[in-house]
């Protein structure tokens, strides 16, 4: 009888993985190469050998002539969808089918993410990006390009320090940028002094402690590295994404700069008083948890991306000479124009260092890819006359990385070209193929603060300092197998010097 029920079982067991791991076959759809039962296409990304990025985009280059092709992530079926029609389906025409992206956060695990708005749905998300969309008007920027400024100021400060007029200093630039994208985080948020520009590293400044953070140990990546990808895991691990210790300073942070503001009437030029501002046009009171995580958001939000985008454009300018060279140049005859001084009129005159920042942005794109999930049935159909009834449950993944480099969208996409982003140029690009910042009513909606910060910081750094590749920068480069973002192994490493 225990060889009976074995056996029984046994089979069962293997027909029923036959069957999840054949759901795309039974449905017509190209199956990628590669699929191990229970771990699917992910055995690679588990043993973190392969970034989640790496393996779409190797998914997506395989299968150049198909629309969409199906994989596993673990024994959900899941979705690459390969032309922008598709993308456009999914973020634009039928976004109330797929409302949800694929990362998620519960509640009592990580109060404070749990209202990140990429993590939230429904009247959540849209309340809290009401109250963002608040803090990012032209207006708004106008009063928090105050602190950017201060935060400018100090960043000279530091790279003077730094660098001697004979000598090349020697940095990381993911190291570099964290100290201006932390200190603009703490300055720009809650008014508060980052600490970030210290002579000797801080544990307790903003950049820091956004360094331990996003840089986990190996036990804790590849933790979170199963959570990410496998969500519905954590209900029963309870694995955090956010240490006790982050929330619980962000929390008293907050709550002591509330209780001074609400009281005084002295103008400051953070996005705390900005929400400030709105609960006295409201009428009421935003409770704390709520604003403490609207302050959490942008604090991750501002520190992470924007320091991994400035590393990659300056591993760029110092890659490419010319490039660097006609940048400075207009940043130099921009601020010239304006006296000398870095205004916020002056920064949206800088024309061709939006086309340096978007040629970056492309080139290494900052998420790998993007997630969304199917929450209402329906139906995709590509150009090849590929046709799927996407169920809800179904993960559709838009690879980033692929579209963004596909020769089909854009002519000769392994070189670094700021010129395809011209007023003359930039009506050739689909726009369903470039989605720094995501596309449709879920797009990043801190988008105009990030570039702002990003074009100040460049903007100081050129129009006094030449970048170098360094020779510990490892060509050509490996991206870290991590799940959020992406990093170069080894770092990015340059000299800076005087001009």
């Amino acid at each position: 009888m225990i060889c009976t029920v074995f056996i029984l079982l046994t089979a069962t067991l293997a027909w029923y993985l036959y069957w999840k791991c054949t759901y795309w076959k039974r449905n017509n759809i190209p199956t990628a190469k590669g699929c191990y039962p229970l771990f699917g296409h992910m055995l690679a990304v588990i043993a973190m050998q392969k970034a989640p990025g790496v393996l779409i985009e190797e998914i997506y280059n395989e299968y150049k002539d198909c629309s969409m092709v199906g994989f596993y992530k673990g024994l959900v079926p899941s979705l690459v969808i390969r032309e922008p029609n598709l993308v456009k389906s999914v973020l634009l025409t039928n976004l109330s089918s797929f409302p949800i992206n694929g990362f998620r956060v519960q509640k009592d695990v990580d109060p404070l993410f749990a209202y990140h708005p990429f993590f939230t749905h429904g009247e959540k998300w849209l309340n809290g990006r009401k109250r963002l969309t608040y803090a990012f008007t032209s207006g708004k920027l106008k009063i928090l390009f105050v602190a950017v400024n201060g935060v400018c100021k100090k960043f000279q400060d530091y790279l003077d320090r730094r660098v001697n007029s004979n000598d090349k200093y020697e940095v990381e630039l993911k190291y570099l940028f964290s100290k201006f994208t932390g200190e603009i985080a703490a300055n720009a948020s809650m008014g508060i002094d980052g600490r970030c520009f210290g002579d000797v590293d801080d544990p307790l400044a903003f950049d820091q402690i956004g360094k331990n953070f996003f840089e986990p140990n190996f036990f804790s990546r590849f933790l979170l590295n199963i959570v990410t990808l496998f969500p519905s895991v954590n209900r029963f691990t309870k694995i955090k994404f956010t240490k006790k210790e982050l929330e619980q300073m962000f929390t008293t942070l907050v709550k002591e700069n509330l209780e001074h503001r609400r009281k005084e009437s002295t103008p400051r030029y953070d996005f705390l008083e900005i929400m400030v501002q709105l609960e006295k046009e409201e009428g009421k009171q935003l409770p704390l948890d709520v604003l403490t995580a609207g302050v959490f958001t942008f604090y991750i939000d501002g520190f992470q991306t924007s320091s991994i985008t400035l590393s990659f454009i300056g591993f760029q300018l110092a890659m490419h000479q010319d490039v660097q060279e006609r940048l400075r140049e207009e940043v130099k005859t921009v601020l010239e124009k304006h006296g000398g001084v870095l205004t916020y009129e002056a920064v949206k005159e800088m024309t061709y260092m939006d086309q340096v920042i978007c040629e970056s942005q492309r080139y290494y794109s900052t998420l790998s890819m993007m997630i969304k999930i199917c929450t209402e049935e329906c139906e995709l159909e590509g150009s090849d006359g590929l046709k799927c009834r996407v169920k809800p449950g179904t993960e559709i993944i838009i690879p980033t990385y692929g579209l963004q480099k596909d020769p089909r969208y854009w002519s000769d996409p392994e070189t670094f070209d700021p010129d395809r982003f011209s007023e003359e140029r930039k009506h050739e690009i689909d726009k369903m193929t470039f989605m720094p910042f995501g596309e449709g009513p879920r797009m990043c909606v801190g988008m105009r603060l990030a570039l702002l910060q990003i074009k100040c910081c460049l903007a100081i750094l050129l129009k006094g300092y030449k970048l170098e590749l360094s020779a510990k920068t490892k060509l050509p480069l490996k991206l870290l197998h991590f799940v959020f973002l992406t990093e170069a192994e080894g770092g990015l490493w340059v000299h800076l010097s005087k001009l």
